[in-house]
């Protein structure tokens, strides 16, 4: 199987999600795991996850992206994140399953999903999803990721793969 994980990550905590997603997959495919800003411009897998961090209830924009550097002191950010290639992508020609997760911080609670949001925006364009969006919680902005939940992503990477292989 081939497994494709695109990820925008600002503090990198959304990025250790991915990682801990990629380890737990390797063990039943091919995996690559990409920034969003350098992800293809077309899906050539059997399983396309995506993850984001939950920016004004939803997917980062070029705005958010820059209110994260002016307001939090986040490292500049490129200006093609996941929102802007999941726009670029064109319909896929066969069935692609797909699943989504997103970081969000884990207190206050907020409404709003990254994952959400980007699942359908996959749908919409022809995607199969297999999994309800996930989130993972981070402390504050900044993080760290909460404890326990690079542990969770590895156990969601195999309900994953269970949900594929049905």
């Amino acid at each position: 199987m081939r497994i494709l994980i695109v990820v925008e990550s600002v503090w990198g905590n959304t990025q250790q999600i991915g990682a801990a997603i990629a380890a737990r997959l390797a063990t039943t495919g091919d995996v690559d795991l990409v920034a969003a800003a350098d992800a293809p411009g077309e899906v050539d897998a059997d399983l396309l996850v995506v993850g984001a961090p939950t920016h004004a209830f939803g997917l980062p924009s070029v705005k958010t992206r820059a209110g994260a550097v002016q307001q939090q002191g986040a490292p500049a950010q490129p200006d093609r994140g996941l929102r802007e290639w999941i726009a670029a992508l064109p319909r896929p020609t066969r069935a692609i399953a797909v699943a989504t997760f997103d970081t969000k911080v884990d207190k206050p609670r907020l409404p709003g999903s990254a994952a959400k949001k980007a699942m359908k925006r996959l749908i919409a364009l022809g995607y199969v999803p297999v999994e309800r969006p996930e989130t993972f919680r981070v402390h504050g902005y900044t993080g760290p990721l909460v404890d326990g939940e690079t542990d969770r992503a590895g156990a969601w990477a195999e309900q994953l793969v269970r949900a594929v292989a049905t």
